[in-house]
């Protein structure tokens, strides 16, 4: 038997902590090694962990430090691990918030279980999730106002095969089944990320969503 994915999880409210905690260990596959009720407290357990979260899931309205300022401090630290937004508020600017700070998923508290189990795994096996609901709001967000003359700037300074590999960063495919995809090796996929993210400013497989989104090419 493998050995379980290891989770972080940071909630202000204890009963909802503990009960997302037992949910998620009732999935199978998973272990909630650290519970923290805000940002700061996570951060200082997350600084000679051993071992450490493969998963952080962060409540974003937290007192102390808020998930989207513990999401920025994540960032910049610990680039690798994997952040799944959770709040209870519809609004499209904390999204826009967390997915700039690295978030790979954002998910509503009142989603069935199942939705959480579909988010844990999308997040580590895929590397990102987002629902229906929460892509909608960020399109609205990302086209509001948008310079389309920017865009068609930006886009013109892509080859064919990077614009054809952003698409598909927009799907649920994984990096090599992408290169499967495109006929190409799991290497050259990632020169293809490497230079879109020096070429674009842009540092995550959600970025470069994002970045196809605005730009209209998905």
């Amino acid at each position: 038997m493998s050995e379980p994915i290891k989770i972080a999880l940071a909630d202000d409210h204890v009963l909802i902590r503990k009960a997302l905690a037992e949910m998620i260990e009732s999935f199978g596959n998973y272990k909630v090694i650290y519970q923290a009720s805000n940002g700061f407290e996570l951060i200082e357990m997350l600084t000679n962990a051993n071992p450490f979260p493969e998963l952080i899931l962060l409540d974003i309205q937290m007192p102390l430090m808020n998930g989207i300022e513990t999401a920025k401090f994540l960032q910049k630290k610990y680039p690798d691990v994997k952040i799944i937004a959770l709040t209870m508020v519809e609004n499209e600017s904390s999204m826009v918030a967390m997915v700039k700070c690295g978030a790979r998923g954002y998910l509503m508290k009142d989603e069935e279980p199942e939705k959480l189990r579909e988010a844990l795994y999308n997040v580590y096996h895929r590397g990102f999730h987002f629902s229906e609901l929460v892509t909608g709001r960020l399109v609205h967000q990302f086209q509001h106002g948008y310079d389309q003359t920017n865009a068609g700037l930006a886009t013109n300074e892509l080859s064919k095969r990077e614009s054809e590999f952003l698409k598909l960063c927009c799907t649920e495919l994984t990096y090599k089944e992408i290169a499967d995809r495109l006929n190409v090796s799991p290497r050259t996929i990632d020169g293809y990320r490497d230079r879109l993210f020096e070429k674009l400013g842009i540092k995550s497989r959600v970025g470069l969503a994002m970045f196809a989104v605005k730009t209209g090419l998905v």
